[in-house]
């Protein structure tokens, strides 16, 4: 693009973050509405306004080839809002791109596969960090950034703040967890945070990256051939509730989900029975160091 042309699509660009912005949307939302109108930007080297039909044709089939069906889905909606919203434009968005309706179970460790792979951890911050995830069934980024001010060791509550839709919500704490965060907690002492990254990066929450990685290397070490992430922990905790006998609706509460379907996909992996949940959930955790596996 020549200098006239950078400026115009500065200018639009800067108006797509404020629609972005006074919508309300989530800042993982901004970012990956904003990177979908750069990554066409630089395809074409010229500003998204002038592109046809033809073109995001053609930019959507070549991006089908290099990336994943998720990435797709994230650049039709932001190239949408920035049409539909910037540009004043309305364009046949399910006629150009429409992603497969596929449905993927998600691989599952049994109770003593976790206990297994969190015992096989040798960092003292991963393998704390593989419990807290597994037995409060978090998100990898609540998980990251929970900090001292939302453990409450009175009513034995962990409050996760900002969760997936931007969404509070409050959690049973197991006892076994408590004490390994407040060990753990011991060996850094940070203010704020229960999971620090480390050096220049202390006061930032420890790094995704490196926790995947822990994981990859601790499945090698426990000869586990499944495909399994640390949000697959999340997965294992609601399919052993499940198979304790919690009902979905709790379930539903303790994972943080919108809709009772999106819980319901656990169902085709255990039997649903019901019971307390609070109960289920520290004998879950119990059990990890009653077997003899964790110490």
């Amino acid at each position: 693009m020549d200098k006239y042309q950078q400026q115009h699509f500065d200018f639009l660009y800067h108006q797509h973050l404020t629609n972005l912005t006074l919508q309300g949307k989530r800042p993982s939302t901004i970012d990956a509405y904003s990177r979908a109108v750069r990554r066409i930007t630089v395809y074409f080297g010229r500003c998204p306004d002038t592109l046809t039909t033809q073109d995001l044709k053609q930019y959507f089939h070549a991006l089908i080839q290099t990336h994943s069906w998720s990435t797709v889905k994230l650049d039709r909606n932001g190239l949408q809002f920035f049409y539909r919203y910037t540009l004043d434009k309305k364009w046949q968005w399910l006629d150009i791109v429409k992603p497969p309706q596929v449905t993927h179970l998600p691989d599952i460790l049994t109770p003593a596969q976790v206990a297994n792979l969190i015992q096989h951890t040798q960092q003292t911050r991963y393998r704390v960090f593989f419990l807290t995830l597994y037995s409060m069934g978090l998100r990898l980024s609540e998980a990251l950034h929970l900090g001292i001010a939302d453990i409450d060791s009175q009513s034995m509550q962990v409050h996760i703040r900002e969760g997936k839709g931007g969404k509070d919500r409050l959690l049973p704490l197991p006892n076994h967890t408590l004490f390994a965060l407040r060990n753990y907690w011991v060996t850094h002492r940070h203010p704020q945070l229960l999971f620090p990254g480390n050096g220049k990066t202390a006061n930032t929450p420890m790094d995704k990256g490196s926790v995947q990685k822990a994981m990859k290397q601790v499945l090698i070490t426990c000869r586990i051939n499944k495909h399994i992430s640390p949000h697959s922990l999340r997965h294992c905790f609601a399919t052993h509730l499940l198979e304790q006998g919690l009902d979905l609706r709790s379930l539903q509460q303790l994972l943080g989900h919108s809709s009772l379907n999106t819980t319901a996909r656990y169902t085709q992996l255990t039997t649903v029975k019901q019971q307390d949940a609070v109960r289920l959930i520290n004998q879950l955790t119990d059990n990890l160091f009653h077997n003899g596996s964790l110490g």
